[in-house]
């Protein structure tokens, strides 16, 4: 899932973002749309406890594509810089407030506020793309960013008291991928390394809901404890797709294109949870798609011209 040149950001001129970022990008967008599928099935297990296991079991899975893939040097290089290290600490903490959130939100019943939330990241994209990465948009571009803001804003006026859960979803995840975008770590070592950050906090959450009268989730029948361990695989393989990914596009490209996995989980919201649309909701939904559609005609323009 990595390669050498995850080490240092692409060329564009080498390789355009559409031709050596698309497909780990799509990658990992289809199998977040369709994680709230797997959630349903963990549901009787409490949310802060999910979250440890999942962080405790992505580490062991991380350990081995590193030993199978040779790359315990990069690994090493990252721990011994002090500037790294840092970057992967807040990296480690954003995304761990993002974790814990998206699984409370989904087991709590709050899809369409989960998927508000990642509505509104690839616009958080583009603004951050844009203030701090000095990338500019097109004049269509900014129609599409125009539109979608527009339909993020009706959206999150038709769901007040839950706001606060698409906020926090969507600002996690855009300074997430702005800090692994520019610190200089692989994806694979880069998620290992956070994973080790975030290990002592999740063993002492799993331990005390081991000794707690509940009991731990983990252990007392197989299909759970099964379920549990794929966690890691849920969690690893997308994300390392959305690193390498984001080291190879522009920010701003990879914000539009992560419109389809709140798409994928607002039809699951829809027609699997049968949670009730409100018109609003429906309107912002469909606004949200013409701005789509004119950011990807945009690109498709600009790449026949290549």
């Amino acid at each position: 899932m990595t390669t050498p040149h995850d080490s240092a950001p692409s060329s564009p001129k080498a390789s355009g973002p559409l031709a050596s970022g698309l497909a780990p990008a799509l990658g990992a967008y289809l199998i977040w749309g369709f994680l709230p599928l797997y959630l349903m099935l963990v549901k009787s297990v409490p949310a802060f406890e999910f979250v440890a296991w999942r962080i405790i079991w992505t580490l062991p899975l991380c350990l081995v594509i590193v030993a199978v893939r040779r790359q315990f040097p990069e690994l090493l290089a990252a721990l011994r810089s002090p500037r790294s290290l840092l970057a992967l600490l807040a990296s480690a903490v954003l995304i761990g407030i993002n974790w814990f959130v998206y699984i409370w939100a989904i087991m709590a019943g709050e899809v369409y506020a989960t998927s508000i939330g990642y509505y509104l990241n690839p616009l958080l994209n583009v603004l951050l793309g844009t203030l701090v990465l000095g990338e500019r948009l097109s004049r269509r571009q900014w129609i599409a960013v125009a539109i979608a803001a527009v339909a993020v804003a009706l959206l999150a006026a038709g769901a007040l008291t839950s706001l606060w859960i698409s906020l926090t979803l969507g600002f996690s995840f855009a300074l997430y991928g702005l800090v692994r975008k520019q610190v200089a770590v692989g994806s694979l070592p880069g998620l290992t390394i956070e994973s080790t950050i975030l290990l002592p906090v999740a063993a002492a959450i799993a331990g005390w809901y081991a000794v707690s009268p509940q009991g731990s989730s983990f252990g007392q029948d197989a299909w759970m404890s099964g379920l549990v361990i794929f966690s890691g695989v849920v969690t690893a393989v997308p994300l390392l797709m959305f690193a390498l990914a984001a080291r190879r596009m522009d920010y701003s490209t990879l914000g539009f294109l992560q419109y389809l996995a709140p798409t994928i989980v607002f039809f699951l919201g829809l027609f699997v949870f049968e949670q009730p649309l409100a018109p609003i909701k429906l309107v912002s939904f469909v606004l949200i798609w013409i701005a789509v559609a004119i950011f990807a005609s945009d690109l498709w323009s600009k790449r026949k011209k290549i």
